[in-house]
């Protein structure tokens, strides 16, 4: 029971730091270049927390802002939250970022929450990129996203722990855990257990697509949760139509989807650190690799069907489609803010209806 208690005051208290948002906590996740202002403004205008993904250069993120910011000026009740924080968030890849950047365009437009991910040397460069940031904004929360039991110990037990972090399951899209990755409806609790002394909120993230995925998190221990590919097929996604009709189309994440670094270096992006490796939907060059053809080959044909727009998408497409698992569960493109309150209706009537059966 004191668990139970302990879970709903940390509920109460992240809704309480984000003064906007409504329960259940619904997350935008900073997939990288897709997740723009659009699609944060829009989320957190719906009652969650929207955030912007890195851009494909340091620099971008600040224009993003400038963005964000324009479009949250005509809206109430961001008006009056902005004289402290701009009421959206903004992640970093901490392994390729520029800290310098990072640290002047939080310096200057003061994100509600601060998104990292992926250190090359674990919690020491997590450490400096967090006493960093809090120097400059000590108004911005520290997210940090986690995918092990060992990396949540590491942030609860340094000297900078983070505000709030976010646990990804292994069914996540993108960039993941490559080898120790496992469910989060199991490592949630687990990690839930493990710092229950800590005060720090949990966000479920990894395959979560609709009210019933709500549902599941809160009940493994989270105070809010995060998805990404939901957001892939909203009105508001920097995303192409073919990456988007076939995030749409596809089905049954457990066989069509992979993780493998093979399309990272078809786009040309090495060095990300090996415990990290992307999701993606299966097309072609995955299947030909597989098949035995040479790196060199499905470079060839990958670079010569990027020339021929959506095409480059799709089961016979050779190009990058980072989603999640829960592919299956995506059927249509809907706006942003459409989406958090369907799956925040779905998630009501879920516990409505449970607390009838148990009752």
């Amino acid at each position: 029971m004191a668990n139970k208690l302990q879970s709903i005051a940390l509920r109460g208290a992240l809704l309480a730091a984000y003064p906007w948002t409504v329960a259940p906590l619904i997350v935008s996740a900073p997939m990288r270049v897709m997740s723009g202002p659009d699609l944060a403004v829009a989320v957190s205008r719906a009652g969650g927390l929207g955030f912007i993904g890195p851009g494909a250069k340091p620099e971008d993120t600040a224009a993003d802002l400038e963005t964000a910011r324009k479009l949250l000026a005509a809206f109430e009740p961001f008006t009056a939250t902005q004289a402290s924080v701009l009421p959206i968030g903004i992640g970093f890849q901490v392994w390729n970022g520029n800290l310098d950047v990072a640290a002047s365009t939080v310096a200057q437009y003061k994100p509600a929450a601060v998104w990292l991910f992926a250190p090359r040397n674990g919690q020491a460069d997590i450490d400096n990129w967090t006493k960093r940031l809090r120097g400059v904004s000590p108004s911005s929360k520290i997210w940090l996203q986690i995918g092990t039991l060992k990396e949540a110990l590491d942030a609860v037990r340094s000297a900078t722990p983070p505000d709030v972090l976010v646990v990804q399951g292994a069914e996540a899209g993108g960039h993941g855990r490559a080898k120790d990755a496992i469910g989060f409806i199991t490592l949630l609790p687990e990690i839930a257990d493990a710092t229950k002394d800590s005060g720090i909120p949990l966000i479920a993230a990894g395959g979560i697509a609709d009210g019933r995925g709500v549902v599941a998190a809160l009940g493994a221990g989270a105070a809010g949760v995060a998805m990404g590919t939901r957001f892939l097929a909203c009105n508001e996604a920097r995303i192409k139509k073919g990456y988007q009709d076939e995030v749409v189309r596809a089905t049954d994440g457990g066989a069509n989807t992979v993780r493998t670094h093979l399309y990272n270096h078809l786009r040309g992006t090495f060095g990300w650190p090996e415990q990290w490796s992307p999701r993606t939907i299966i097309n072609r060059s995955w299947l030909e690799q597989q098949a035995g053809m040479p790196f060199e080959e499905i470079k060839k044909h990958h670079d010569e069907a990027v020339s021929k727009g959506d095409a480059v998408w799709g089961p016979d497409g050779w190009t990058a489609t980072y989603a999640s698992a829960s592919i299956g569960l995506i059927r249509s493109v809907e706006a942003a803010g459409t989406i958090v309150e369907n799956v925040r209706k779905e998630a009501s009537e879920i516990v409505q209806m449970l607390h009838v059966l148990f009752r």
